[in-house]
């Protein structure tokens, strides 16, 4: 535990059981962790951060590999009360001045600022009931029952000796405190019925507590939730064009991570094939479309916190990667940040299922126990099935899903080119399609 948090701190890295330490390495095996699904579960639940494992085997005996990812920027991670990181073989506690150093990367905490002239009267006892309630689930802690209103909310650092934080405001706010406050705390929805319309034919403003208006939003989303018919064989299925968990995901990630210093609202335009998310502040300093999946850095850390002890989301920032994998599961494109700039993050999500097949091959083969398989590994099958090259950084992948029988490699060396495998095929009754591809 305290080794994957060192790891962490420090950029991220490998660490690998069953190998010898000195060089030339050789593979000893180990015995360690045989349960390992119920690791990974347990890293997630104590350390909040999504670390990945295979267990190899080797003639030499069995090796289990973990991938710990960097920590946010701006967020160190810590367990049992200290932020680890590795001096030669030993770790230790990182000192305040690399601590401050951390800290200082993404700049001030608007959402931990106070709000001047914001009163606790201004709060909606109803948001801060439901905020109690999902953290009381999600920690499993009776005691969040009995506290005040002012305790519960000082204990999520939302309150600062009873003065009011802009994240309080823009979590529980009244609408008319929002509207003396912080006007810009709004998410616009406006639904158009195609997309060379330039009138909206509905519109619904949102400008209150992020916990008041949450769910009814989504339902106002659904409503224009059309249902895909796809049948396989004797069976007909449905897919929900627009996946409630993406969705979700896209707007929790639009109001804790937009800048509230500009005064923009976050804008939900809604096709009926489509959903656009913009919101204002471009990406958080570090952050690419390219390496979304890799770093995170909250812009309003307060905010953030409080929609992990509410189970909302995990607060290493995990939204990308479900919003990626969930899509590549339905066989839908990925999330496509085209149209993001300095001044504001602009996410399309298409909702159209593009190869039916490869959805059902991908629920075949996890039913066959072939899995389970991390997010990397989906964003490598998802340019394999649509003959597109797999970004360098997830090439490593391809070992797992050649050991599976999912994908194959045509070629040698360098210029080798990974396809799906003769199991696919066989399952889409194709063989002459993966002769022509091997070059058979």
């Amino acid at each position: 535990m305290q080794y994957s948090v060192a790891l962490a701190n420090e950029g991220g890295g490998r660490m690998v059981l069953g190998v010898t330490n000195k060089q030339p390495r050789k593979i000893v095996g180990s015995q360690a962790f045989q349960d390992l699904e119920r690791t990974k579960l347990g890293l997630m639940e104590r350390l909040h951060l999504r670390i990945d494992a295979e267990v190899l085997q080797f003639p030499e005996g069995r090796v289990v590999a973990f991938q710990v990812p960097p920590r946010p920027i701006g967020m160190p991670v810590q367990y049992k009360g200290a932020y680890w990181m590795r001096s030669g073989e030993s770790l230790v506690p990182m000192t305040p001045d690399q601590l401050k150093r951390i800290f200082d990367e993404s700049g001030p905490d608007f959402s931990a600022e106070i709000a001047r002239n914001a009163t606790f009267d201004d709060l909606n006892p109803e948001a801060i009931a439901r905020f109690r309630e999902m953290w009381k689930r999600k920690s499993g802690n009776s005691a969040l029952q009995s506290v005040t209103d002012v305790q519960l909310l000082t204990d999520a650092e939302l309150l600062v000796d009873s003065a009011v934080t802009y994240g309080a405001l823009i979590l529980f706010g009244t609408g008319k405190a929002l509207g003396r406050h912080l006007a810009q705390s709004e998410v616009v929805l406006e639904y158009r019925s195609s997309e060379a319309s330039v009138q909206f034919q509905q519109r619904n403003e949102f400008r209150e507590g992020f916990f008041l208006f949450d769910d009814e939003l989504w339902k106002t989303i659904n409503l224009c939730n059309d249902v895909q018919h796809y049948q396989e064989g004797l069976f007909v299925w449905d897919i929900k064009t627009f996946n409630e968990k993406v969705v979700r995901e896209a707007i929790l990630n639009a109001v804790s991570h937009r800048d509230y210093r500009l005064s923009g609202s976050v804008f939900i335009r809604q096709y009926p094939e489509r959903i656009e998310i913009v919101s204002p502040g471009g990406f958080p300093p570090g952050i690419t479309p390219e390496n979304i999946l890799l770093r995170q850095s909250p812009r309003n850390r307060r905010i953030a916190e409080a929609f992990a002890r509410s189970g909302l989301v995990e607060r290493s920032g995990q939204g990308a990667d479900r919003m990626f994998e969930e899509s590549i599961k339905e066989s839908k494109p990925r999330p496509d940040f085209t149209g993001t700039d300095d001044y504001q993050v602009s996410l399309s999500l298409a909702g159209e299922v593009q190869n039916p097949r490869f959805l059902t091959f991908l629920q075949h083969v996890t039913q066959e126990g072939l899995g389970p398989f991390t997010t990397q590994d989906f964003l490598v099958l998802d340019p394999v099935q649509r003959e597109e090259s797999v970004p360098p950084m997830l090439k490593d992948r391809l070992g797992f899903l050649k050991d599976r029988g999912i994908v194959e490699l045509t070629g040698r060396g360098r210029g080798a080119k990974p396809i799906l495998s003769r199991r696919f095929y066989a399952f889409l009754g194709k063989k002459g399609v993966y002769t022509r591809k091997r070059g058979l």
